[in-house]
């Protein structure tokens, strides 16, 4: 089956197998290994990619529902040599270890601050639930999502003035 959808900010197409679930897709076929294989059950949040701004697990999504959708993986959050700046605030923050949940906690950290600018410790902590970290102890990521979100509403700031 022919699928064609964006995939940060590029059209992109393939034929798959109807079965083919969205996180082989994105690995095998398109070559972007920053969406994470962790559980194959929805578990972990490894696999987190941004389906039309929503966070949803690639590895219980099959490729074909991502026909004519926007989808944005880890790769997507950098614009050229720039990092975003969630990236930059996991990175100053220390809201990664091993990084294997990384992808995905940046991803959920994201659409939280699209919808809630100013999320609160709890709001933080429930939007990353469903993903499982098993080296930070989530605190550190908490701060570098709290961070983003004042980074990133001093820079809307800047630029409205």
């Amino acid at each position: 089956m022919k699928i064609e959808f964006e995939l940060n900010g590029k059209q992109v197409s393939g034929d798959v197998e109807p079965r083919t679930l969205l996180v082989h897709f994105i690995r095998e076929h398109l070559g972007l290994t920053g969406t994470h294989i962790g559980c194959d059950s929805s578990h972990c949040g490894a696999c987190t990619v941004l389906v039309d701004g929503t966070p949803l697990k690639s590895c219980t999504y099959l490729a074909v529902m991502a026909n004519g959708r926007s989808l944005t993986t880890v790769e997507g959050l950098k614009q050229g040599p720039k990092l975003h700046v969630i990236q930059e605030e996991f990175k100053e923050n220390h809201g990664l270890q091993c990084g294997y949940c990384t992808p995905g906690m940046m991803l959920v950290g994201k659409a939280l601050l699209e919808k809630n600018p100013e999320p609160t410790e709890e709001e933080i902590r429930f939007a990353i639930s469903g993903n499982i970290c098993r080296c930070t102890g989530y605190q550190n990521i908490v701060k570098s999502i709290q961070a983003a979100g004042r980074r990133m509403k001093e820079e809307a700031t800047e630029a409205a003035e």
